[in-house]
């Protein structure tokens, strides 16, 4: 059973309510590479990860998949759809076997009516995610892409980074498919450019992780 204080967004909730909102959140599991949803799909859920990862994704003009965003544990998915009741914008996609809880969006108003605080939550959370991803696509016009790869980098051990051995261990793992399409450029690039970056020994592979060896050198190449 999923501690619901272990949730950002739920948080704020003392024991007993995290107890009343508990039977909304329904559990579902999806298996690696399988689609949570679709863009355009009816925007009937919002989903919170609870084991593996989640990525979130659309098409470009020429048929390329970007990704907008990876969902780590304990960050909900689906949020701005499900509450202004659009379709979907974007994808999501299992990146490994995921586990998540789920509400549904009549259950959710119902919550938010019950516990106005969360709605507070959600929008800062959803504030600060949509400001990420501006940011994002805007790098991806205007940088080149080993700034693009640098910040990506940095960005990912910030969220999930694990410091070992005198190194931060970006904990996901991640090919170098991901990371092209993350910064939108070609497999191809993203070999390269993660080449030079060894070579410069700013990073390392170990077991299919990647590790951030120099920090400051991979900020300084941000852009």
């Amino acid at each position: 059973m999923v501690d619901l204080k272990k949730i950002p967004v739920f948080g704020a909730l003392n024991a007993s309510d995290a107890e009343e909102v508990r039977p909304y959140l329904l559990p579902s599991r999806f298996r690696k590479k399988e689609a949570i949803f679709s863009e355009g799909d009816p925007s009937d859920w919002l989903y919170i990860v609870t084991k593996g990862k989640v990525k979130i994704t659309k098409l470009s003009q020429g048929g390329r998949e970007i990704i907008l965003e990876i969902i780590s544990p304990f960050d909900f998915f689906g949020g701005v759809a499900v509450m202004r009741g659009f379709p979907y914008p974007a994808n999501a996609i299992a990146m490994e076997d995921s586990e998540v809880l789920k509400i549904s969006r009549s259950n959710l108003m119902r919550v938010l009516d019950r516990f106005p605080n969360l709605m507070y939550c959600m929008a800062m959370n959803i504030g600060d995610r949509i400001k990420g991803s501006h940011e994002m696509l805007k790098n991806i016009a205007v940088e080149k892409v080993e700034s693009r790869i640098a910040s990506l980098l940095i960005k990912l051990a910030d969220k999930t980074g694990i410091k070992t051995d005198g190194a931060i261990a970006i904990d996901m793992k991640l090919t170098k498919q991901d990371i092209a399409e993350m910064v939108g450029t070609t497999v191809e690039t993203s070999i390269r450019t993660m080449s030079k970056f060894k070579k410069m020994g700013i990073v390392a592979e170990k077991a299919g992780r990647i590790l951030i060896k120099n920090p400051d050198k991979l900020k300084s190449l941000c852009g």
